[in-house]
């Protein structure tokens, strides 16, 4: 079967006679998806130039349809880079229905929270949604960190989303995976200073206007803390429940009570606890230490009636594989940390949760 590599190389072998550039090089080819036989991508261009592009997106439909297993080629194309800016997710806008609504196309949103930061939640966020996708699930992960956001370097996603009405946004996918993030629509180096209506506005464009497609579970990896954005989530769309995630430290589970009594009063069901970081096992000698304790989360989530999903490991290769941009579900499947990601999918999917 065809593979995303051997599409963008096909692309490459096209020129853009504005630039010289091949048209991969020339950032003029987006969204690009290769996916059950079908190959689909947005081709960005001076709406001047249509008409010469034209010959050249049928040789390319031609050349793309000849390869091993593809049965569709989608290409459309867009005068979006050169007509019109981004869109705005700083705008205002209109009023929304009252209460929590159904995202259209989504059957389960499920977010991801921690009551403090460098817990490991978006390693956590990153590895369940690989994990559910090689389950079968169609997973969308939405990375509503505005402030810090990390999905893109985890998921391996360059690139600006496209816009093809200035409305609404596609999003990227890798491993199996749609994702939306901030971080997609701002250089990395460039710092987010919004006040909280701004967020707001922003996560409501976010779960709205993106183009999702159909999906059995959107993935919301949320910031720490009980702000604006988890507050928004909430009231704004309907959650099949909340994640929490905690090292067995104590401090960091002061703050995972609170993230809980948060959701407790917003009326989000809490679908259970992940304990992060649980314990060491030394590579060298094989010797088992706990450096944030250990059994803190059992025994909270016991205390608070929820279930203990899963207990994660702390492990050098969880680390390395997501700074990578292939989270160790896919970078090493076979791999103890991986099978825990793996056994915590199934559990969600078997509840009904995901």
């Amino acid at each position: 079967m065809t593979n995303r590599d051997e599409v963008l190389n096909i692309l490459k072998g096209f020129t853009d006679p504005a630039t010289g550039s091949d048209l991969v090089a020339s950032g003029m080819v987006r969204a690009l998806s290769v996916e059950a036989g079908e190959v689909r991508f947005v081709m960005e261009i001076d709406p001047a130039r249509a008409q010469a592009m034209q010959p050249i997106k049928v040789e390319i439909e031609d050349r793309l349809s000849a390869l091993d297993g593809v049965s569709k080629v989608s290409i459309v194309m867009t005068a979006h880079a050169a007509t019109k800016p981004p869109p705005d997710l700083k705008a205002a806008r209109p009023a929304e229905p009252k209460g929590p609504q159904k995202i259209p196309g989504i059957d389960r949103i499920l977010a991801v929270a921690s009551g403090k930061g460098g817990v490991g939640k978006s390693t956590v966020s990153a590895n369940l949604a690989v994990a559910l996708a090689a389950e079968g699930r169609r997973v969308g992960l939405l990375d509503a960190d505005v402030y810090g956001p990390s999905q893109p370097r985890m998921l391996g996603v360059s690139g600006r989303p496209a816009s093809p009405d200035g409305k609404t946004i596609l999003p990227l996918r890798n491993h199996g995976v749609t994702m939306m993030s901030m971080g997609l629509m701002t250089r990395e180096e460039e710092a987010v200073v919004w006040r909280g209506p701004m967020l707001m506005g922003a996560l409501q464009q976010m779960l709205t206007q993106v183009q999702w497609g159909a999906l059995d579970v959107l993935i919301v990896d949320l910031p720490p803390g009980t702000g604006d954005v988890q507050m928004t989530l909430a009231q704004k769309a309907e959650l099949t429940g909340a994640v929490v995630v905690s090292t067995p430290q104590d401090i960091a589970l002061l703050d995972a009570r609170k993230g809980i009594n948060m959701f407790e009063k917003l009326g989000t069901p809490i679908v259970g606890m992940i304990e992060n970081m649980s314990t060491h096992i030394c590579s060298n000698c094989g010797h088992e230490e706990h450096v944030f304790g250990h059994g803190g989360v059992a025994a909270e989530a016991d205390k608070l009636g929820v279930p203990l999903l899963a207990e994660i490991p702390l492990s050098l290769n969880i680390r390395v594989a997501a700074d990578g941009g292939a989270p160790i579900v896919v970078s090493e499947p076979d791999s103890a940390q991986a099978q825990a990601f793996r056994t915590l999918a199934r559990q969600l999917i078997t509840d009904g949760n995901a």
